[in-house]
C-alpha cells in the first residue's frame, strides 16, 4: 500500500516537472518568435537612421554650395549686397526646410500632413509673431526701396543708433560703430521710421560757423577764413566756396563758411579746417569771444 501511494506522488511530481517545462518551452519559443518577429524592424529602423544621418550631412553641404554659387552669380549680375544677404538668409530656411521634410519622408511621415499641420499652426504663430512678420516686410520694403545698402553710414533717428551698415538679414539690420561695436536693429523700425543717410551721395558740404568779436574788421576776417578753406586739401575744385555773415549774435558775429569735398573725406576735412582755422585767426589776432561773467561787488 505504501508503495502504491509514493508510485502515485512520483507520478503526479513527474507530470507536474513535465508540464512547467513545456510551459517554460512555450514561453521561451514566444519570446523567439516575438525576437525574431522584431528584428527585421530594428534593422530597417537603423538603415533608416544612417540613411537619414547620410542625407542631413549631405543636404548639408549641397546647401552650402548651392548658396555659395547663387551668391557668386548674383554678384555677377551687379545685385546689391544687401539683396543678396536678404536672399541668402531666405534661401537657407527653405533650403533646411525641404531638406528636413525629406528625412521625415524616411520615417513615413508624409509631407502634406507637415504643410497642413503647418499652415494651421501658421494662423497662430502669424498672431504671435506680428512683430517678426513686419520686420520681415520691414526688410523686404528695404531691398525694394533701398534707403540705403551695405557700406552706408545711416543714423536711425528713433533711438539715435548710427554706424555703418554691415548685414542686411530677414529680420534684422547690423551696424557697426565707428568705436567697433555692432548694433542690431530690426527691419521693422528702420522701414518706419526716419533715417539719415550720410555715405549715399558722393559729395558733401562742410559747413562750419566760427564767432568773432564785434570790434573785429569783418573783411580782413572773411580773406583770413577764405585762405584757409581755399588751402584745404580735400577740397572739390569744382565746387564753390562760400564765406558769409551768418549771424549777429548777443556777443559775437558768426562767420559761416561753406565747402564741397568727398564725403568719405568730411570727417578728416572738417577736423582739419577747425584746427586750421583757429590757428590762423589766432595769428592775426582776430578775437573768437567765449562766455564771460562780469561781477559788480556794491559797498
Amino acid at each position: 500500500m505504501v508503495l502504491l501511494e509514493m508510485d502515485t506522488e512520483q507520478r503526479l511530481s513527474d507530470i507536474v516537472q513535465k508540464e512547467a517545462e513545456a510551459a517554460q518551452n512555450a514561453d521561451l519559443s514566444k519570446i523567439r518568435s516575438f525576437l525574431q518577429g522584431l528584428l527585421p524592424e530594428v534593422v530597417s529602423l537603423g538603415i533608416q537612421i544612417l540613411l537619414a544621418i547620410l542625407i542631413w550631412f549631405i543636404g548639408v553641404k549641397l546647401v552650402k554650395f548651392l548658396r555659395k554659387r547663387i551668391r557668386k552669380w548674383l554678384a555677377k549680375l551687379n545685385f546689391d549686397t544687401g539683396v543678396i544677404q536678404f536672399l541668402d538668409s531666405l534661401i537657407k530656411i527653405v533650403a533646411y526646410f525641404i531638406l528636413i521634410c525629406i528625412i521625415l519622408g524616411l520615417f513615413g511621415i508624409q509631407t502634406t500632413s507637415i504643410v497642413a499641420v503647418l499652415t494651421s499652426a501658421s494662423l497662430a504663430a502669424g498672431l504671435a509673431l506680428q512683430g517678426s512678420l513686419a520686420n520681415f516686410a520691414g526688410g523686404v520694403l528695404i531691398l525694394a526701396l533701398k534707403p540705403f545698402v551695405v557700406g552706408d553710414y545711416i543714423i536711425e533717428d528713433t533711438h539715435g543708433n548710427e554706424g555703418t551698415v554691415m548685414h542686411i538679414s530677414t529680420v534684422y539690420t547690423k551696424l557697426k560703430t565707428v568705436d567697433n561695436k555692432t548694433i542690431v536693429i530690426p527691419n521693422g523700425t528702420l522701414a518706419n521710421s526716419s533715417l539719415t543717410n550720410l555715405t549715399q551721395m558722393e559729395k558733401r558740404i562742410v559747413d562750419l560757423k566760427i564767432g568773432v568779436a564785434y570790434h573785429t574788421d569783418l573783411k580782413k576776417a572773411k580773406e583770413v577764413i577764405t585762405e584757409v578753406i581755399m588751402a584745404e586739401e580735400a577740397r572739390i575744385l569744382d565746387e564753390p566756396v562760400k564765406v558769409f555773415v551768418s549771424e549777429l549774435g548777443a556777443s559775437e558775429i558768426t562767420i559761416g563758411c561753406r565747402i564741397w569735398v568727398k564725403t568719405e573725406d568730411y570727417w578728416e576735412a572738417r577736423w582739419r579746417l577747425l584746427e586750421n582755422l583757429k590757428n590762423a585767426l589766432d595769428e592775426h589776432q582776430i578775437e573768437i569771444p567765449f562766455q564771460q561773467i562780469d561781477v559788480n561787488l556794491k559797498q
